[in-house]
């Protein structure tokens, strides 16, 4: 079976399986916090940052530290235990094709669940600004290039911190243990963020774009630039070496 048929396969099992509900909720929430508390943005004065600005990248930057992360991490497991479960992958595994292949099929599954939750946050982006908006009598609606340049950044940035995210999910055999160690694995990027070896540490990437982000929109929080080395060599070696790593763990415990 080719790369696309497999890809084809795993859809359907993707739409039966109730992910997309998991992808919609995260974004329903950071809006509705974002547009119920609007009246937030006009007292923040002191950082420099224009009201929309701050609509804007406050929403993101939450989204991009723990929203984001967290529905990858539960996305990967429930790809994992959708194979598992009544002991599909057995029946995967007996197909004339590699289980290393078999892997990133999936794993490409689970960088477009991503891509969508990242379509869901970027276009409810504008009707929260307009509703908001309205309600507080003040434009925040930001130019369409402005939100694409950095929703596309936070998702190509979380690449590497997914094939993290699905080697854990691979390689432990208890779903709930897995989902623990990723979602703990979330949690120090707001502080390694500030380290000199943030790059050596793939969760803090998508949240670390977010901040950066701020610091140009803030004329009064100073810079937060970072260099592309040795970041981007870091950042393709630990998705090389994740996706390896998974690929030899793909199907081992059932082909024992």
């Amino acid at each position: 079976m080719s790369f696309l048929s497999l890809a084809g396969v795993e859809l359907k099992k993707t739409r039966r399986s109730g992910i997309l509900w998991i992808l919609v909720i995260p974004v329903f929430l950071i809006w509705l916090t974002a547009v119920i508390n609007a009246d937030i943005n006009f007292t923040i004065g002191n950082e420099g940052i224009s009201p929309e600005n701050n609509f804007f990248i406050q929403s993101f930057m939450g989204y991009a530290w723990f929203m984001f992360p967290a529905s990858i991490v539960i996305s990967t497991v429930m790809l994992v235990q959708t194979e598992r479960k009544n002991k599909g992958i057995l029946k995967m595994l007996a197909l004339p094709v590699s289980a290393a292949r078999l892997c990133l099929v999936k794993f490409s599954i689970l960088l477009l669940l991503a891509a969508v939750q990242m379509f869901f946050m970027t276009l409810a982006y504008f009707p929260s600004a307009a509703i908001a908006s309205r309600i507080q009598d003040y434009n925040f609606m930001l130019p369409v290039m402005d939100i694409l340049r950095e929703a596309g950044i936070i998702y190509i940035s979380s690449i590497p911190m997914a094939a993290f995210f699905w080697m854990l999910a691979v390689s432990i055999q208890t779903p709930i243990f897995s989902m623990g160690v990723g979602m703990a694995s979330i949690v120090p990027s707001v502080l390694l963020i500030n380290t000199k070896i943030w790059f050596a540490y793939p969760m803090c990437y998508p949240f670390l774009m977010a901040a950066s982000r701020m610091h140009e929109l803030a004329s009064n929080m100073g810079t937060f630039a970072f260099e592309l080395m040795p970041f981007i060599p870091v950042a393709v070696g630990c998705t090389v070496v994740c996706l390896f790593a998974a690929c030899i763990r793909f199907g081992q415990a059932e082909r024992r």
